[in-house]
């Protein structure tokens, strides 16, 4: 270790406790990844604050010693976010876990960063209320907010950045600011919120956040129904949208992940594109919806549906489409999973689907393909070998031909993962002149590039010329 290096511990403990700064190779090397394919890099120290003060003085630390920083969650993410590959310091909510506060007549929660959402909607169904993103994993909110997470009931409640209310964020600096308040709208300043939900942890650390939670639905039915073709399946989304029918999720599984559904569930579900389904509002008004969403449905070629509503069956329903990612971890052990992620116009889904899947089937590469149909995001499920140079080049090739099949029809390069350091190499084929706009934020707010440096974008540190 570097004698700074010695220098920035003693600094460090000069503001937390000792326990809170650690160098332990263990949590050095737990802090070296997330859940993606990409390559670890350990950081050089781990601290652990448990207020916004502490935050607030390792971030003046940071921009003392000149360090890079980089904000840890859970490690749940799936492009890089969380990899230092600049080394120097990660910072590790995991003790900023207490739900603040629940406005339950506001229908506003003030939590920490490092709560997650399991952790929320236990303590909310005392109120009878919900948080409603659910991006699969038990990620913490502070993490879904920096990248903007969304899942299957963004159709429905839309996705994190529709959630937050007001953030308090950590800037490189060590100020302390608020990006917004707890009113349902304003038209006062500019929209920091939407700046900073998304950012990846490149313009501040968030320590507080309030997000709108609804009321639990009186009824809730669930539905799977199986297609001949993803054409057919994708037609249906598209005729139950412009119905106005309230759906609250709406999954795609084309037919090899309902295959990997049953072996790794031992069930017996048809093995063809399959729509999961799911209505939220009251019983009588669900029961005509859902019968009008059955004509509609056998209009589109609909060869099989089934509905639940009892509360264990929708359990077990929802459980093949949540596991389908570890059911083709088990299914391939030896290979790692790597994860796509567009979204498009929902009039180029199908087509960007069945593009995909001839790429998969031409690359030779195991996987299938899910997505949250309802709002145009999908995703292939990758399994490859790291140390195969040759496979790993081919799933590198399928990602690329993906992403630059949504660019051009109107797309982005991620739905809801974020850009991470997988993403950045599209990030001005997307944004064309925007993407000086967002580098001249970036050197406004971090001039020396120390927070999570080289993730979203590349940005040097002379200013960028619009």
């Amino acid at each position: 270790m570097k004698t700074i290096d010695n220098d920035l511990i003693s600094a460090l403990r000069s503001v937390l406790p000792e326990e809170q700064v650690t160098i332990n190779q263990t949590i050095l090397e737990q802090h070296s990844k997330d859940e993606s394919y990409h390559a670890p890099s350990l950081p050089d120290i781990v601290v652990f604050p448990t207020t916004t003060k502490e935050v607030s003085k390792i971030m003046k630390i940071v921009s003392q010693f000149k360090v890079p920083i980089v904000p840890f969650g859970r490690g749940t993410s799936l492009e890089g976010h969380v990899i230092p590959y600049d080394h120097g310091i990660t910072i590790d909510f995991s003790l900023m876990d207490k739900i603040l506060e629940i406005r339950e007549n506001d229908f506003l929660v003030k939590v920490q960063p490092g709560v997650t959402r399991t952790q929320l909607n236990k303590e909310l169904k005392k109120y009878g209320l919900f948080f409603p993103v659910d991006p699969g994993a038990d990620a913490t909110l502070g993490g879904m907010a920096a990248t903007n997470a969304s899942g299957t009931t963004s159709v429905r409640y839309g996705v994190m950045r529709d959630q937050v209310r007001d953030l308090e964020v950590v800037l490189a600096d060590g100020m302390v600011i608020h990006s917004g308040n707890l009113a349902a709208k304003s038209s006062s300043g500019y929209n920091l919120n939407n700046l900073f939900v998304g950012s990846e942890g490149t313009l501040g650390c968030f320590t507080e956040l309030a997000l709108k939670v609804y009321g639990i639905p009186e009824f809730v039915m669930g539905g799977r129904a199986s297609f001949p073709t993803v054409l057919d399946a994708v037609s249906a989304v598209v005729g139950i949208l412009q119905a106005g029918i309230p759906i609250a999720r709406c999954e795609l599984v084309d037919q090899p992940s309902m295959k990997q559904v049953n072996l790794h569930n031992e069930t017996s579900y048809k093995e063809q594109p399959t729509l999961f389904l799911e209505f939220h509002g009251n019983e009588a008004g669900l029961k005509q919806d859902v019968e009008f969403m059955k004509e509609i449905v056998a209009d589109h070629n609909c060869e099989g549906i089934e509905f639940e509503s009892d509360q264990a069956a929708l359990n077990k329903l929802w459980e093949a489409r949540h596991n389908l990612a570890y059911a083709y971890v088990h299914g391939y052990p030896g290979k790692k999973l790597m994860v796509t992620d567009v979204c498009l116009p929902i009039s180029e889904l199908a087509g960007a689907i069945e593009h995909a899947r001839n790429a998969v089937n031409s690359l030779a590469l195991p996987g299938g393909i899910v997505g949250h149909v309802g709002d145009g995001n999908f995703h292939v499920l990758l399994m490859i070998d790291l140390n195969n140079p040759e496979e790993l080049n081919r799933a590198e090739e399928l990602n690329e031909l993906i992403v630059l099949y949504a660019l051009e029809r109107g797309g982005t390069c991620t739905g809801e993962h974020g850009v991470g350091i997988g993403k950045v190499k599209y990030q001005e084929k997307e944004h064309g002149n925007a993407l000086l706009v967002m580098e001249r934020i970036k050197q406004a707010l971090d001039p020396e590039m120390l927070l999570n440096p080289n993730k979203k974008f590349k940005v040097k540190k002379e200013k960028a010329t619009l």
